[in-house]
């Protein structure tokens, strides 16, 4: 499981960003991936890194306190 900070998430496109807390990379998230409602700029997360069709993708992203 990492961990990271959400850069920024477009609910209308139901997609986003979340910045790794070990790498500073970005990595995508589409909001199929969420296990939470509702990601802000800045919330906390967990999540686990998949292969998607472009690239590695966001899924299981949870909030953290």
């Amino acid at each position: 499981m990492r961990t990271g900070k959400v850069k920024f998430f477009i609910e209308s496109k139901g997609f986003g960003f979340i910045t790794d807390d070990e790498t500073g990379k970005d990595i995508f998230v589409h909001a199929t991936g969420l296990q939470v409602e509702g990601l802000r700029e800045g919330d906390k997360v967990s999540y686990v890194e998949e292969d998607g069709k472009k690239g590695k993708v966001a899924a299981q992203v949870a909030a953290i306190d």
